[in-house]
C-alpha cells in the first residue's frame, strides 16, 4: 500500500480537494496535524478509522506509524495543514519512506498563501506593479541559510509572504526596514485564512506589525503580508486587451 501525503487546505473544509476528501474517506489511518488541521476534515473519516495527532509525536513514531499500516496493507494518510510542499516538513518524512522502501504519493493542497490573497482580496502578481513574491520566514529551532534573511528578501521591493513569524513581529519589521521597506509601507496579517467565523485580516504598516498584532490578541497561525500586492494599481494585463492578438482572439481596431 501507498502512504499519502494529503493537503488539507488552509481551514475551510471545503477547500480540500476532491482527491484529498476521497482518501481520507478511505483510509484505514490517519495521522493529523493537530490544531492546524479543521477537525472537521475528520468526520470525512471511516468511524473505524485510527486516528494520530502529530503534535505529540516524534518523526520516529510518526514514520513508526506510517510503517505498521503499511505492512498490514493498510491505506495511511498523513494530512498537512494548506499545502503539503510548503512548510509541511515532509522532507524528512519522505526520506525515511524511501530508506524504508515504503511507497507513498502527494495530494496538492490550496496553500494558505492563498488563502490568504483571497481574504485580502488581492492578486500577489500585478502588471507593472509586482511580478514576484517570495515566501519565506525568519529563522527559529529551524534556522534558514545564510543567503536567505529576511532583510535581503526586503532589498528586492517584491511582494513578500512570511509563515510562521507571526510570534516576532517586532524582530520581522526590523529586519524588512533593515532592508529597505520604509516604516509606512502596507502590511498586513491574515489569521487563520478561510476558518469559518476565525478569519481575521489586521491591516497596518511594517512598523506597526507588533502592536498591531498584540492589540487583535493575534500571536500565531497566521501570515504576514508586506509589499506592492497591497496597494491598488491603476495596471492593467494586456491580456484581454481589445488591441492584443492571441492564438484564439484577433486583435480588434
Amino acid at each position: 500500500m501507498t502512504v499519502h501525503f494529503v493537503g488539507a487546505g488552509p481551514g475551510a473544509v471545503d477547500l480540500i480537494t476532491i482527491r484529498g476528501r476521497d482518501l481520507i474517506a478511505a483510509a484505514d489511518v490517519i495521522i493529523q496535524a493537530g490544531s492546524l488541521v479543521n477537525p472537521q476534515l475528520l468526520e470525512l473519516a471511516r468511524p473505524d478509522c485510527r486516528l494520530h495527532d502529530s503534535a505529540t509525536m516524534t518523526l520516529d513514531q510518526i514514520v513508526a506509524v506510517m510503517a505498521a499500516g503499511q505492512a498490514q496493507g493498510e491505506s495511511v494518510v498523513r494530512l498537512h495543514s494548506g499545502d503539503p510542499s510548503l512548510y509541511g516538513a515532509i522532507h524528512e518524512q519522505m526520506r525515511r519512506l524511501d530508506r524504508l522502501g515504503i511507497a507513498y504519493d502527494i495530494c496538492p493542497g490550496v496553500s494558505s498563501l492563498a488563502g490568504a490573497a483571497a481574504a485580502l482580496k488581492i492578486e500577489y502578481t500585478v502588471p507593472e506593479a509586482t511580478q514576484s513574491v517570495v515566501i519565506t520566514r525568519l529563522p527559529g529551532r529551524t534556522p534558514t541559510p545564510p543567503g536567505e534573511t529576511v532583510a535581503g528578501f526586503a532589498r528586492h521591493g517584491s511582494s513578500l509572504v512570511l509563515f510562521l513569524s507571526t510570534g516576532r513581529l517586532a524582530e520581522l519589521s526590523a529586519q524588512l526596514m533593515a532592508g529597505g521597506r520604509a516604516p509606512d509601507d502596507p502590511a498586513a496579517i491574515v489569521h487563520k485564512a478561510t476558518w469559518p467565523g476565525q478569519e481575521r485580516v489586521i491591516a497596518c504598516t511594517v512598523a506597526d506589525l507588533a502592536p498591531a498584532a498584540a492589540a487583535a490578541g493575534v500571536s500565531a497561525t497566521a501570515l504576514v503580508v508586506v509589499g506592492p500586492c497591497l496597494t491598488r494599481s491603476e495596471a492593467e494585463s494586456r491580456l484581454y486587451a481589445a488591441d492584443f492578438a492571441t492564438g484564439l482572439r484577433p486583435a480588434q481596431p
